[in-house]
Parts: C-alpha cells; structure tokens; sequence
C-alpha cells in the first residue's frame, strides 16, 4: 500500500508531461508566428492532431518495447543495431543545435529587458556565453539542476496562463480578423510555413512515457497522461499566441525579440512588461540548463551503448559527464558563430528549422517499429490495428513537417544524417561481426 502512495496519479502525470513541453517553446512563438499572421492557428490544429499521435504511439512503445534506451531501443525493433545508432546520433543532434536556440531566446529577452541594441556577432557571443554558463553551473550534478529547473520553469508558465485568461479582456477582434493573412500566402503555403515552429513547441514529447515506472496503472494512465498532456499544451499554446495576436499589432510583433512582454507592457504598463521579461529570461535559462544535462546524459549513454566515443560515458564523482558536457558546448559554440544571421529572429528560425529536421528523423524512425514491437509482444491484433494506423497519421506528419522546414534545413539535415551513416561504419563492427560469428557458429 505504502508504494501505491507514492505513485503519481494521472493528473499530475498529465501536468508534468504539459509542462515538459512547455518549458521555453513558446517564448518566442508569437513573434515566428507573426510571420504568416493570424491563419497560422490552422498549423496548430495539423500539429496538434500530429503531436496527439506521435504521443499516443509513444506511450505504446514506451510500455511495450523491452529494450533500454528510449527511441534508440524503439528503432532496434525494426531498423537493428544501425537504426538504433541512427536515433541516438540524430537525437542527440537535435537536442544539441535545440539548445543553442533557446540561449538565444533568453538573449533575445534579456536585450529588450535591459534596452541593449546587440549586433549579429553580439547576439553569438551572449549565446556563446550563456551555454557555458549553463554547463559550467551543471558541473555540481543533477540535483542542483533539477530544483534550479523546478524553480525556474514558473517563469513562463505564469505569464502564458495569465495571458490565456485575462489576456481575453484586451484582445480586439477586428485586430485579429486584419492579421489573418498580412503577406497574401495560399492557404496551403500559410500553413506549411509555421508548421516547424509549432512542431518545435511539442518537441519533448517523446520523453512523455519515461515516468511510467513512477504512475499507478501505467498501462491506462501513461497514454492517458501523453494525450492529455499534448493536448493541455497545444490548448495552453493556441490561447496565449492568438491572445497576443489580438493584443499586439502583426508589424508589432514581427520586430520584437520579446514578444510576450511587449504583450504584458501594452496590456498593464512597461515595467509589468519588463518583470515578464525578467521572469522568462530566467525561465529560458533554467530550461537550458535542464536541457544541457540532458543532452550530456543522452551522449553518455549513447557512448556506454558503445555508438559514441568513451569520452561521452565517463563521470565524475557525482555523476556527472563533465568531459562530454564541455565537447558539445565547443561544438553548440561554434555552430553558434557558424549560424549568425542579420537578425536574432532569423538566426533562432535557422536554428528551429534544422533542430525539427534532426529531430523527426528518429520520430520516423520510431514509428516504424511500433508495429513490430506490439506484434513481438503479442498483443491482440485489434489494439495492433489501431495503434498502427495512429502511428502511420504520425509518420505521415512527420514527413509532412520535414517537407514544410524549407529545402536549406532538409538539405542541411539530409548531410548529417547521411553523415550518421558513415559514422556507424566506425562502430558497426561492435555489433555486426559478433552477429555475423554468431550466425556461423548456428549454420556450423
């Protein structure tokens, strides 16, 4: 009974997986957003309905699959050993260029905040900064990190759910209805251009069912939990961005670096504004600083797999992989300085592109292999059939998603992914000969 206490219900399961994906998505959307106006709540309903699959089908995978190592595992199922290493490298890829533009929200912010006009080459070297202050502060292990992130996260969830519900007493209607479509795309263009940035907002999902072990009835509550989770946050998400948009003119918004206070400034009074930006600089910060550890442990246990260099798996006393940590901060660095561009907002859109196209890759990868996983473990055909179908709805979007990042980020992505494939050749000889020996043995 005593452990049935300390399991987590499914509301708080639900909450936990919300705010997950909430952490520092959103404090730059309205200002991407504005660049296809008003109409691009249409995306929100695809990406929505494509998130609540990927979710749903993860959380399938999550109580089904036998092997370790999140979508790595899941990918082992119907793609092997190389398939696996596909996921992990391109995973961790994502997460590590992800990274570099969420320090360059909380640069954005913070310049607005303290009215400071930053160069491009400014912009890269307080992005720079802010990553090694974030892994350096990650070096005392993970406890300091998660109540750092615990803190921090309040950040930005009391300034969306404020704006989602009294936001409604400033919103002008004929404000909204003249933003819908300020720069004459087709209806088709209009949505396919802010697909990957409400994609980048659910990125996260995936780690929905890795508290299945910590919920009472994992088998009802986890898939309850991704879908009411996914859906707490795409509603959290389409209410405080087109709250905005009814607040703040289109133009307004296209030109700032700090969309949400510029919306709290015009709703209260500049310095409510200002303790906004104050709060999601902070918020910003403390998601990176999660998420920096994150990325370390995802390359640590890539590297135990034996996928990525040793250097990656070895820790300190406390736990923490401070070599691999500083690698991938020398190398956010210099794709930092590599990605400069005319403006902050552009720089933060290369960045989201190519963080989406790395990251669907072990989506797709992922999918793929729900079938085989649920068949492995003979579960009834009906729930076979359903769950199939959901995840090829999520492949489809996915796919959908790699089209609309734009041919620069497809290519870009297309090389490191084609890249990942040699790389493997470097450690396939770990997994293959011994399959290949053991197959000789068998036929011998």
């Amino acid at each position: 009974m005593g452990k049935q206490k300390n399991k987590m219900s499914v509301v708080q399961l639900t909450m936990i997986t919300a705010i997950n994906m909430m952490g520092s998505g959103i404090i730059m959307l309205p200002t991407k957003l504005a660049e296809v106006g008003t109409m691009s709540i249409l995306s929100w309903v695809v990406t929505g309905i494509g998130s609540m699959a990927l979710a749903y089908a993860f959380a399938q995978c999550g109580m089904f699959s036998r092997k370790s190592g999140g979508m790595g595992g899941y990918a082992e199922y119907a793609h092997g050993k190389s398939g696996s290493f596909m996921a992990n490298y391109s995973y961790g890829l994502s997460l590590v260029i992800a990274n570099i533009a969420i320090a360059i929200s909380a640069v954005g912010y913070a310049s607005v905040l303290f009215d400071i006009k930053l160069s491009p080459l400014t912009v890269g070297i307080c992005t720079i900064f802010t990553l090694w202050l974030a892994t350096v502060l990650n070096f005392g292990g993970a406890s300091i990190t998660g109540k750092l992130g615990s803190f921090t996260v309040w950040g930005v969830i009391i300034p969306v759910l404020v704006m989602s519900t009294v936001g409604w007493f400033w919103f002008s209607g004929s404000q909204y209805a003249a933003a819908w479509n300020p720069h004459n795309f087709s209806f088709f263009d209009g949505i396919g251009k802010s697909i990957s940035i409400t994609l980048w907002a659910f990125l996260g999902l995936e780690s929905a069912s890795a508290n299945m072990d910590a919920v009472d009835n994992p088998k009802r509550n986890v898939p309850i939990a991704c879908l009411g989770g996914t859906i707490g946050a795409a509603l959290i998400y389409i209410i405080s961005t087109n709250v905005i948009a009814g607040i703040v003119p289109n133009a307004d918004l296209l030109n700032t670096n700090a969309p949400f206070g510029l919306a709290f400034a015009s709703m209260f009074s500049p310095v409510v504004g200002k303790i906004v930006m104050g709060m999601m600089v902070l918020s910003c910060f403390g998601s990176l600083l999660g998420w920096q550890f994150t990325i370390a442990g995802v390359f640590r246990t890539s590297a135990v797999e034996g996928y990525f260099p040793k250097i990656f798996g070895k820790v300190t006393k406390t736990g923490t992989p401070i070599m691999g940590m500083v690698i991938i901060t020398i190398a956010q660095s210099l794709l930092a300085l590599m990605t400069i561009s005319p403006t902050l907002a552009k720089q933060f859109d290369v960045l989201v592109n190519l963080a989406v196209v790395t990251n669907v890759i072990p989506y797709l990868l992922s999918m793929a292999a729900v079938h085989v996983i649920m068949k492995s473990e003979g579960v009834p055909d009906k729930k076979v059939k359903v769950t199939t179908f959901i995840s090829v709805i999520a492949s489809i979007y996915s796919l959908y998603a790699l089209y609309s990042s734009g041919l620069e980020p497809m290519f870009y992505g297309a090389i490191v992914t084609f890249a990942g494939w040699t790389l493997y050749g470097f450690v396939s000889h770990r997994f293959d000969l011994k399959k290949n020996e053991n197959v000789k043995n068998v036929s011998a």
